[in-house]
């Protein structure tokens, strides 16, 4: 039957068919080189017999060039003592390692003056003072950090000068867990909104029974918190505009945010992925306030109405029709929802029709991201993934707290394929999974992965899928606009007709950020018939005839190199 098929087709329409249909590539495959590239790190969660909130929850990574070699180097979040909330010990330090650019990583970590302060949680990078040096927001659960790159290798905590040590809530510092940069007002300076959790506090924790002794605590034991919002001075400080702008009208237990222009009137919109309550889509109005739209437009529920245990989203588009769609974690029996932009300011969610809900539905996932893979022009899906709670296997014959990780490859038919089975170690090799960013650490066109644990090694996961599809990778130089360009939406025509999207982000999973370098799959085709970018100053530009399989720079209203 299918060779029948095959026959009555030629030319666009069997390539067409072939991709529709998944044939045309490889295996999805990573190799962990964790150990011999030198990136030795465990999360030190500091876990008690109380079972303390945050223990459960640190996850922070960061993919960045920090020093400007065009190399992505490693930014890994950590804990501290429980429940002083203090790193009194080494091993509770956030590490950087430096890409040497050979296959090998350099812990640089007291030289650079960015080991961190209290309970880390998230990081998020940008360049909020267009300098051309990236810098670095720490969330954490008593008190964020800001490191401002210095250009020489090291980094200044300029967090009291620039007013983000964070909001405060009956006295105590709001726990964040995840941030993201982003330039809401169009003014050319990148804005920052703080993700915050639940109003918890060690001495007043309340004690939460499992079958067999203390458990962690479902989210409905702690009232939950606002987000917050600072604007860009421009002068190196920041004012928190979190109640002019509406932000501050809804109460959440945030995770994860996300940006992207979902109804492409110009101006960026915020997804908060909600730990049981509500999620959360503020659009953007005209870069003065923001409306919380999230019941309207159908993300802030499943299909039944029910809050869902939100915890990473990536927030881009999954079709290839030009709009972002959202893709979201939860826990066990929730499914993980992937919510597609209708383009009417709507979204409907696709489980089941994208064979989503059935294959996540014994899943508990953390951070995750929509990314090309095997460069066939179709995002996949990847998810780290571990059940919340320690003890999960006292109370449950069917889950367990250690999980693999997955892999979703997109057919480009509207479904996705786990094919994690045959992705390589990782993700078969069951841990307590929490972070999760991605990128190009090696520049050959196939994007890597980073993935850390709660008390496990860290695995530094190189793609090594073999395939012939072709790709382009474009870092963006904004002039009008912010100078890594984030925010800008990118649409590649290949030499066969097929146009691509992706947008300009770091904020991506749970408490993640990832390379902010814009990535393409191109499949067969070997040159771009047109880029156009829309950069947020409104520009737009158009390059012509650009051969892949390179990284190009592009700057804002200038020619790419």
């Amino acid at each position: 039957m299918r060779s029948a098929l095959l026959m009555l087709l030629s030319g666009a329409a069997l390539a067409v068919y072939l991709l529709g249909q998944g044939t045309a590539s490889e295996p999805i495959r990573f190799e962990d080189v964790a150990a011999r590239a030198g990136v030795h790190f465990v999360v030190e969660n500091s876990p008690t017999p109380e079972k303390h909130q945050p223990e459960t929850m640190p996850a922070g990574v960061a993919l960045f060039d920090y020093d400007g070699d065009g190399l992505l180097d490693i930014y890994l979040v950590n804990g501290a003592e429980m429940p002083s909330l203090v790193k009194t010990d080494p091993k509770y330090s956030n590490r950087l390692f430096h890409n040497n650019g050979d296959g090998t990583f350099t812990e640089v970590t007291e030289h650079a003056g960015v080991a961190g302060a209290g309970y880390g949680m998230g990081v998020a990078v940008g360049d909020y003072d267009n300098d051309g040096w990236p810098d670095l927001f720490v969330a954490n659960v008593n008190g964020n950090q800001l490191f401002h790159n210095n250009g020489d290798g090291t980094f200044t905590d300029v967090t009291a000068k620039a007013g983000l040590s964070g909001a405060t809530h009956s006295g105590r510092k709001m726990w964040s867990i995840a941030a993201g940069w982003f330039d809401y007002n169009r003014d050319g300076l990148l804005d920052l909104f703080v993700v915050n959790y639940v109003d918890w506090d060690p001495r007043y924790e309340p004690a939460c029974m499992g079958l067999n002794g203390r458990g962690y605590c479902h989210p409905d034991s702690f009232p939950p918190l606002t987000n917050t919002l600072y604007r860009n001075n421009g002068d190196g400080t920041f004012t928190d505009v979190s109640a002019e702008t509406g932000i501050s009208k809804v109460e959440g237990r945030g995770m994860g945010v996300a940006f992207a222009d979902y109804d492409n009137d110009g101006w960026p919109d915020i997804f908060v992925a909600n730990d049981n309550s509500p999620n959360l889509l503020f659009h953007n109005l005209g870069g003065k306030r923001f409306e919380e739209v999230g019941i309207q437009a159908g993300v802030a529920y499943n299909e039944d109405g029910n809050v869902l245990a939100g915890m990473g989203v990536d927030f881009r588009d999954v079709n290839n029709d030009g709009l972002p769609d959202i893709w979201h974690t939860a826990i066990e029996n929730e499914t993980f929802p992937l919510y597609l932009n209708n383009g009417k300011g709507a979204f409907v969610n696709a489980g089941q029709q994208s064979r989503l809900a059935n294959l996540t539905r014994l899943m508990s996932g953390w951070s995750n991201g929509i990314v090309d893979l095997d460069n066939d022009g179709w995002k996949d899906l990847v998810v780290a993934r571990s059940n919340v709670m320690d003890n999960i296997e006292q109370i449950s014959r069917h889950f367990r707290y250690a999980e693999p990780n997955s892999v979703f490859r997109n057919l480009g038919n509207g479904q996705f394929e786990d094919v994690s089975a045959a992705a390589g170690a990782d993700f078969t090799r069951p841990a307590p999974h929490r972070g999760l960013a991605y990128g190009d650490l090696d520049n050959d066109g196939r994007v890597d992965l980073v993935i850390t644990a709660l008390g496990a090694p860290v695995s530094v996961l190189r793609n090594v899928t073999q395939t012939h599809n072709h790709w382009i990778l474009l870092k963006l130089v904004g002039t009008k606009s912010n100078r890594m360009g984030l925010g800008a939406q990118i649409r590649v025509t290949t030499d066969d007709g097929r146009r691509l999207y992706n947008e300009a982000t770091t904020s991506t999973g749970y408490a993640a950020s990832s390379d902010p370098r814009v990535h393409f799959g191109l499949g067969g085709s070997r040159v771009i018939r047109e880029i156009e970018i829309r950069w947020p100053s409104g520009t737009r530009q158009l390059l012509h005839d650009v051969t892949a399989d390179r990284l190009m720079v592009i700057t804002e209203s200038g020619t790419g190199s």
